[in-house]
């Protein structure tokens, strides 16, 4: 039973998380052989104070950087792509 942990900055919707979960349920379905009732999947929500880089707070970072642009993700039947 294939078990996967995301680990995620707070923001997503449940519908990027649903599709996540589907396309990653996919692609272990595909690769490993296991049946779709066998993937497990965790979803941690991080909020940005309790993640860093260099020690550096995604907060911090984010309040630092100004606005940013955010970048849409889409799937096809080939997998991920941007």
């Amino acid at each position: 039973m294939p078990i996967i942990e995301f680990h995620l900055l707070e923001g997503r919707t449940i519908e990027q998380k649903r599709r996540l979960c589907n396309a990653v349920t996919d692609t272990v379905v595909e690769v490993l052989g296991v049946r779709r009732e066998q993937v497990r999947i965790l979803i941690h929500n991080l909020p940005p104070e309790n993640f860093s880089i260099a020690g550096v707070t995604a907060a911090d970072r984010a309040a630092a950087a100004g606005p940013t642009e955010k970048i849409a993700v889409t799937t096809n039947d080939e997998g991920i792509s941007s």
